[in-house]
């Protein structure tokens, strides 16, 4: 299998990141594209009180097994396959199910804090911060947190003062100078995206001729 296209994702909460993800799967066929959200790898609470976990500061990187993400990577660069944890946003738990990922010529690691972490970090090719103003970030995030996690209000504004907002401060807006490519104004600067797709085309490209190269060598 050539060697695949490894790519960081990472932005404040609600700043585009899931609309640069999706254009990405529409662009590159998602049959081709494996993604592992750093979301997904929050550590299992269930042997705590419900009202203990509610305190937990999940937008500090110790909230995260990182570790086991970094373990999934390194799998699928070696084309083994994957379970993907499943988390549950409303019990603030892991699900007893998993989801199979398969190895791809294209993985998107996405997340917050996935620049904030150099075990990540040394293994992406391409390195991608999604860059949106803080009023427009929070309004996305109170819309998502109501949906989609049924959280009030009150809860979300509270968590966003007390945990989001310092945590953004201290290691989100910092993790961008490992970026690669700033990516401004959110999931709809075309200029961006386009820019974003080449260099991932390119180094599938020249990933697959050094494999060949590699193999022909071999012979």
């Amino acid at each position: 299998m050539t060697r695949p296209v490894i790519i960081g994702l990472a932005g404040g909460s609600g700043s585009g990141k899931s609309t640069i993800l999706r254009r990405l799967l529409e662009e590159l066929g998602p049959e081709r594209v494996s993604v592992l959200e750093h979301d997904a790898y929050y550590r299992d609470l269930r042997a705590i009180p419900f009202e203990d976990r509610l305190r937990v500061n999940y937008d500090h990187p110790d909230s995260l097994e990182t570790s086991l993400l970094v373990e999934h990577v390194e799998s699928l660069l070696q084309g083994q396959a994957v379970d993907k944890p499943i988390y549950d946003f409303t019990e603030h738990t892991r699900s007893n199910r998993t989801e199979r990922i398969e190895p791809t010529p294209i993985i998107i690691v996405e997340g917050i804090l996935v620049l904030a972490e150099p075990e990540l970090t040394k293994r992406m090719d391409i390195r991608l911060f999604v860059d949106t103003d803080d009023d427009i970030r929070l309004i996305r995030r109170i819309r998502r947190d109501m949906v989609e996690r049924g959280r009030s209000l009150e809860s979300i504004l509270g968590q966003y003062e007390s945990t989001v907002r310092p945590m953004h401060i201290e290691f989100v807006e910092p993790s961008k100078r490992r970026a690669d490519l700033i990516i401004p104004r959110g999931g709809h600067n075309e200029v961006a995206f386009d820019l974003v797709l080449a260099r991932i085309r390119y180094l599938s490209y020249e990933h697959r001729m050094e494999d060949l190269a590699e193999s022909e060598d071999n012979r």
